[in-house]
C-alpha cells in the first residue's frame, strides 16, 4: 500500500490536469419524426426545401450534427446527431417552435397551422446511417406506395416498442 500526502494545493493541480486531459465523446443519434397537426398536407413541395434549410439552421444553431432531413407533405423526417448538452425534447420544441413561428410570420406555407403534438424519435447506430440518410432522401418515392401510418408503426415496432394505434395523429 502506497500513502501519499496530498495538500489542497496538489489536490487543485490534480483536478486542473483532469480537466485539461478530459473530454467527452459522443454519438447521440436519432431519426426523428413528427407530423403536422391532423396530418394536413400542407408542407407543400415548392418551398419545403426552404422549410428544411430553416430547420437545419435550427439544429445547428444547437450546436448538432444534421445528417439529412426530409419528407413529404404530411410529416418530417429529421436525423441529426445531438450535442451532449441538448435534451432531445428541447430540441424538438425548439424545432417545432421556431418553423411554426417562420411559416406563420413569412406566410410561407399557407395550408399550415400547426405540428402535432408529439414525435417519435429512435436511436441510430453510427452503421445505420447511410442506410437511413438514403431512406430519408427517398420519402417522396416511399410514400407512393406505404402511407404515413404504416410507416410510423414500423418503425415503432422496429425500435421494439409498443405500438398504439390512437396515438397516430
Amino acid at each position: 500500500m502506497f500513502v501519499t500526502e496530498l495538500t489542497l494545493e496538489g489536490l487543485a493541480d490534480a483536478r486542473q490536469a483532469m480537466r485539461i486531459r478530459m473530454t467527452t465523446y459522443t454519438d447521440i443519434t436519432y431519426h426523428i419524426v413528427f407530423a403536422t397537426k391532423h396530418r394536413v398536407r400542407a408542407l407543400d413541395k415548392a418551398r419545403r426545401d426552404e422549410l428544411f434549410r430553416f430547420m437545419w439552421g435550427v439544429v445547428k444553431e444547437r450546436h448538432c450534427h444534421l445528417y439529412r432531413i426530409g419528407g413529404v407533405e404530411d410529416h418530417v423526417h429529421i436525423l441529426t446527431s445531438l450535442h451532449p448538452t441538448v435534451a432531445l425534447a428541447d430540441l424538438i420544441k425548439e424545432i417545432k417552435t421556431a418553423s411554426s413561428a417562420w411559416i406563420k410570420g413569412g406566410k410561407v406555407l399557407p395550408f399550415f397551422e400547426h405540428w402535432q403534438e408529439g414525435y417519435a424519435a429512435f436511436t441510430v447506430a453510427a452503421d445505420d446511417r447511410p442506410a437511413l440518410i438514403g431512406y430519408i432522401k427517398n420519402q417522396e418515392e416511399h410514400h407512393k406506395m406505404h402511407p404515413f401510418g404504416d410507416e410510423l408503426k414500423a418503425l415503432v415496432e422496429a425500435a421494439h416498442l409498443e405500438w398504439k394505434a390512437e396515438y397516430l395523429p
